[in-house]
């Protein structure tokens, strides 16, 4: 749950440029709570002699999440430091994407608990994702475009391809869930 509303302060950071030091802070401060449970999930595997699934799946799948923080954090980071002021077109879509995407993630990781119907909700992030590839590329043909000057070429790649990152770690969390699907079932 934590990704899926930092997705939305993300959208809602980058939908009001420039962004301010207070405002970014919230997507650290969920980034922060998340590296927290993480450490929870890695303390109590080390300390579980019976897990509901392979310890080395609930760590791969833990690890995925964390970096669809880490990617987040790196986008609202890169938008504060580089003092990004005008929106880039695309951009807005792509977080639109991030906020589905990380919306069904949120109900795969529920759905753990009965391994059912996880497909369809596979199926869709992965459609999500593919989907985002293509927003991303028309993105950075914009940005390689000649319309922009270098420096915000510079700015704005960072961000784009953080927000692309933390999409693909959705998808490759979800690909976590479809090996344990197929492990216990």
């Amino acid at each position: 749950q934590i990704a899926a509303d930092t997705a939305v302060v993300l959208q809602e950071l980058m939908a009001s440029l420039p962004v301010s030091a207070e405002r970014a802070q919230a997507v650290v401060d969920a980034e922060k709570k998340a590296d927290g449970v993480l450490r929870q999930v890695r303390e109590r595997l080390e300390s579980s002699i019976v897990t509901p699934f392979d310890p080395e799946d609930i760590q791969k799948l833990s690890n995925s999440l964390d970096d669809v923080l880490d990617e987040m954090r790196e986008a609202g980071d890169s938008a504060l430091q580089h003092n990004i002021g005008a929106p880039l077109p695309g951009v807005d879509e792509l977080l639109r994407i991030l906020v589905q995407i990380t919306a069904k993630n949120v109900e795969v990781v529920k759905g753990l608990r009965s391994l059912r119907g996880l497909q369809t909700l596979i199926d869709e992030i992965e459609r999500l994702e593919s989907e985002a590839d293509g927003v991303y590329r028309k993105v950075m043909a914009e940005l390689f475009s000649g319309r922009h000057d270098a420096l915000d070429i510079l700015r704005w790649k960072d961000v784009v391809e953080a927000i692309e990152g933390a999409i693909d770690a959705v998808e490759d969390a979800s690909d976590e869930v479809q090996s344990i699907v197929v492990k216990h079932n």
